[in-house]
């Protein structure tokens, strides 16, 4: 008999685009949740423009599938909605009057014109979970402004602790902002659904990306507040604990990540330099982070005396935690993922299968559900507004008019 998902009987109405938003309603559709996202009529979530690249139909065709709207957009449904219209506010209303959860993210208070902000909401559906997610939130001077990944990654320090020591400094390679606020809000999301079980009361959620993203930075940040100095960029380094970074091998490079003192130890013994373990410089992490610029070349030339094959087994043995820096292609052959199964294909009107990456979430009484693959625009219009009862001649009307 098959398990029922986390969320099965959860409604999400869906508001939102670009990355934060969709990545937070495809992990709650993951976990079983029936989410209905709302698109522009004709043109949709901007990122079903965000290519190349392209996905390929079976014969090799490129079609207009974009990649990345496929990133954040599994399992859900889609409904094409002119919010700018009476009739296309007046539908959107009356889902959000039924919806357990809603999630958007207009530039603050955008909402509010269309009758669909949380006090509006709220007014017809008390129990409501409605999350909002901003660049800079709610509230604070910035509240107006639009928020987007880069803009913020600079703004909230991360690009400040990004990058060589003497680089200039760097974003990260993925959307980490938006993709924080999507696992933010995610959680948040969560614990009101599970307050509202207890208590039947719902509640609004202000999730802002510069917050999202100056909370994650952590350790760099509590680094700041002991010392009141700026954290200097280390590149693959870690600022805190050493050896721990990349180093050139005799054929490549390799990560090396000897997080105790033990360990240190092992990988002296390893490397036939135990002298550098009973040196009181090194024997402690205190030592080798306060002695780094003199340790660090030491171990970056005894690196280079063996294969990062050689070096990998070397230090498997011993428990000394390594990796390779892997390519893309290099990480969908690896055994261990191909094991665990992260990649996964879905079916798809147009594309007969879909690849995706599986989610990393293992629950084993709730396990996730991937329903379907990321919706063509508008795929579900009709079954959405027949199910709220509108008959097959006035959603014609509706489609003529320019409000699906």
């Amino acid at each position: 008999m098959p398990k029922s998902a986390a969320l099965d009987g959860v409604t999400v109405l869906d508001f939102t685009r670009i990355l934060a938003g969709p990545y937070c309603t495809m992990i709650l559709a993951d976990l079983g949740a029936e989410v209905v996202k709302v698109e522009r009529p004709g043109s949709g979530d901007d990122t079903r423009r965000f290519a190349p690249p392209y996905f390929a139909d079976q014969d090799g065709n490129e079609t207009s599938e974009a990649a990345y709207f496929h990133a954040a957009n599994r399992g859900k449904k889609s409904l094409t909605l002119d919010l700018g219209q009476p009739r296309g506010q007046e539908i959107a209303r009356t889902l959000a009057g039924r919806a357990d959860v809603i999630v958007e993210n207009f530039k603050t208070g955008d909402i509010d014109k269309f009758g669909l902000g949380y006090d509006a909401v709220r007014a017809s559906n008390p129990s409501v979970v409605y999350c909002s997610i901003t660049g800079f939130g709610q509230t604070g001077p910035y509240r107006a402004r639009a928020g987007y990944d880069a803009m913020i990654q600079a703004m909230g320090g991360i690009m400040s602790v990004t990058g060589q020591t003497e680089g200039e400094p760097l974003r990260v390679g993925i959307a980490i902002s938006d993709l924080l606020s999507g696992l933010y809000a995610t959680i948040a999301i969560l614990a009101a659904l599970g307050h509202r079980q207890r208590t039947g009361e719902g509640q609004s959620i202000d999730i802002a990306l510069l917050d999202s993203t100056i909370a994650t930075l952590s350790y760099q940040a509590t680094n700041f507040l002991a010392t009141g100095e700026n954290p200097p960029r280390h590149g693959n380094a870690h600022p805190n604990i050493v050896p721990y970074q990349a180093f050139p091998t005799a054929d490549g490079s390799l990560v090396l990540a000897v997080g105790n003192d033990t360990q240190f130890a092992r990988f002296c013994d390893i490397a036939g330099r135990p002298d550098l373990a009973e040196d009181p410089l090194y024997a402690s992490i205190d030592g080798r982070v306060r002695n780094r610029a003199a340790l660090v070349p030491v171990i970056a030339e005894i690196m280079k005396t063996r294969t990062s094959a050689a070096w990998s087994e070397a230090l498997e043995s011993a428990g000394i935690p390594s990796g390779p820096i892997n390519t893309l292609a290099d990480v969908f052959s690896d055994p261990q993922v191909i094991d665990r199964e992260l990649r996964i294909a879905l079916d798809h009107p147009t594309l007969g299968r879909a690849p995706s990456v599986a989610s990393p979430l293992r629950l084993s009484q709730t396990p996730v559900a991937y329903r379907h693959a990321p919706p063509v625009l508008g795929q579900h219009t009709d079954e959405i507004l027949g199910a709220l009862g509108l008959a097959a001649g006035e959603i014609a009307e509706l489609r003529e008019a320019g409000v699906i």
